[in-house]
């Protein structure tokens, strides 16, 4: 990275910057009570408040959303009439799945092989951290010269809402001239990217029953219906025999015209086994950028462990359906309900319920503002220009914010890179590029301002 004197700043914030993610990341804050205490949540929460307090933030406030979760607000004035620059990140995070197959404890930020490991350390709480570092930097050189709001969500990795719900009942207090979502992530670490597009997103339960109790399969097997074998008979009817998702009546063969993403890199960085093939037809980018995609999440039934030679009477599964931009997410829910119902055998009773639904999005990458981002990412990122890429999965924030301010510019960046593995077990960041777009933001913020 070529010297300057906030990238130098930044350099010497680094220690800071570990620890402070190290204590952030302590912390369980799943939005999700029957996995982690709701106390966790609200303990991340206001140590992000105290943190923008700490940096002369004023307004702190711990929001209480629709959805029983806190978002943290603040704001930071800078020079009289200057622009408004919303940042956005969130403390939430996603379960640690299989506690065993952390290579070290999941909720304690670990050094390893030149990576910090951690749950939220890439998403999101690195994110956080990122702004905090900007923002010093900036201040250690001549001052912020915008004005900065900071939201930072407590239920983003749920989709149930509750920020969204709460920015449409009061549309004045994220008003902003340009707004930079700290939430997606480089195509992969060096490359400085911004992402154009975001896939939206349904979440649905189905649950299907077929008998007042389970059987004995011995003396009923054969005629009795079996719960289970119909959820999966209505689960394996989502995808064609290659594996491309077919729902009846959504559109699933759009194509990605933008940067690509060569097969053996995205099999890398995915971790496919050996001689294992790829769902899907097309480019990887058309698949994972463009078309729909549907993936059962859970399944509640008998465990192996334990099992007994019973027909189940019920059984359920968990379904995440993500949506191109293009297509309307409500319409595709429609669509999947009724082609489960359809698909449904055996006249098997089946109940269906929404538990999370996020429009896609697509930025003009046009704008102004990409310009000031794409001259920061340049000096951060010597010799590298700025790419657009887009990204498969959602953040339903980024079209409630586009729809109450149509005249907002909207960024995406981040630290979601592939080799970060967010939402899997082992995620990481790269301390590297925490710093470096930790840079490329701050310089973003003094070209905006003087644009």
């Amino acid at each position: 990275m070529t010297a300057n004197p906030i990238a130098e700043t930044i350099a010497s914030l680094m220690p800071r910057a570990k620890s402070e993610l190290t204590e952030l990341v302590a912390f369980q804050s799943v939005a999700d009570e029957a996995v982690a205490p709701r106390s966790e949540c609200e303990a991340a929460a206001n140590w992000v408040a105290d943190a923008l307090r700490t940096e002369g933030f004023q307004d702190v406030a711990l929001l209480d959303t629709p959805d029983g979760s806190q978002s943290v607000y603040g704001l930071l004035p800078g020079p009289e009439g200057a622009r408004t620059v919303l940042l956005y990140a969130h403390y939430d995070v996603q379960p640690k799945l299989d506690e065993a197959a952390w290579v070290s404890p999941p909720f304690e930020l670990t050094e390893r092989d030149g990576r910090w490991y951690g749950r939220g350390a890439a998403d999101c709480k690195g994110g956080f951290i990122m702004h905090l570092l900007a923002l010093r930097a900036l201040k250690a050189n001549g001052g912020v010269p915008v004005n900065v709001k900071v939201i930072v969500e407590g239920s983003e990795e749920q989709g149930t809402g509750g920020l969204e719900q709460y920015a449409e009942a009061h549309p004045e207090l994220l008003t902003a001239d340009a707004i930079v979502i700290g939430d997606t992530g480089n195509f992969r670490v060096g490359l400085p990217t911004v992402t154009a597009t975001l896939r939206g997103m349904t979440m649905i339960r189905v649950q299907i029953d077929t008998l007042e109790g389970n059987l004995h399969s011995g003396q009923f097997g054969g005629a009795a219906p079996d719960a289970l074998a119909a959820l999966i008979r209505v689960l394996d009817s989502l995808r064609a025999a290659d594996g491309s998702t077919v729902i009846d009546g959504l559109p699933a063969q759009a194509q990605w015209d933008g940067l690509q993403y060569p097969e053996d890199e995205f099999r890398k960085d995915a971790k496919v086994l050996a001689g294992v093939g790829l769902t899907g037809n097309g480019t990887v980018a058309d698949r994972i950028w463009a078309r729909p995609a549907v993936t059962v999440i859970g399944i509640d039934c008998h465990p192996v462990a334990g099992a007994t030679p019973s027909i189940p009477a019920g059984a359920r599964a968990q379904i995440s359906l993500r949506v191109p931009p293009g297509q309307d997410a409500a319409e595709a829910t429609k669509l999947l309900f009724a082609h489960i119902e359809k698909h449904t055998p055996w006249n098997a009773r089946v109940s269906l319920e929404q538990v999370g639904q996020g429009q896609a999005f697509q930025a003009d990458v046009t704008s102004p503002a990409y310009t000031s981002m794409a001259d920061a990412m340049r000096v951060a990122y010597p010799g590298e220009e700025m790419q657009a890429s887009g990204m498969g999965g959602s953040i339903p924030l980024c079209n409630t914010l586009a729809a109450l301010y149509p005249e907002a510019e909207i960024l995406l960046i981040g630290l979601s890179e592939p080799e970060a593995q967010i939402h899997a077990v082992n995620e990481s960041v790269s301390p590297e590029e925490l710093e470096r777009l930790s840079v490329a933001e701050a310089l973003f913020l003094q070209n905006y301002a003087a644009s």
